[in-house]
């Protein structure tokens, strides 16, 4: 059974940095890319970029590109998120999904709250 287990909630200050695990279950890590995904209160998804695990090659979102980077570590079949520079507006549920032969998968999310 595919499952992706994320880590759990956190809050930061304006300006800190905030890293989310993403850990994959029941396939093989190299096999489909990870989207990062996050929905902000009352909006909609928002894509913020992939990650191949096979080689770590990224694509990232225009709006994101600045202040993001992913990371797959395939020795624990891990993918990570990390934003920094972070803004109040940056309260969100972070999601991790792939999409695999049956189907698309996610994170159970992850609470990040940016308050001062």
């Amino acid at each position: 059974e595919v499952q992706l287990v994320q880590s759990g909630a956190e809050l930061r200050n304006p300006g800190a940095s905030v890293k989310v695990s993403c850990k994959a279950l029941g396939y093989i890590f190299t096999s489909y890319y990870i989207d990062w995904v996050r929905q902000a209160p009352g909006q909609g998804l928002e894509w913020m970029g992939r990650i191949d695990p096979e080689n770590n090659g990224t694509k990232y979102a225009r709006n994101f590109q600045d202040r993001v980077t992913f990371d797959a570590d395939t020795s624990t079949n891990t993918a990570y998120v990390e934003l920094t520079s972070l803004r109040i507006e940056d309260t969100a549920v972070y999601y991790c999904t792939t999409r695999g032969r049956g189907g698309d998968y996610w994170g159970q999310g992850t609470q990040v709250t940016v308050s001062v």
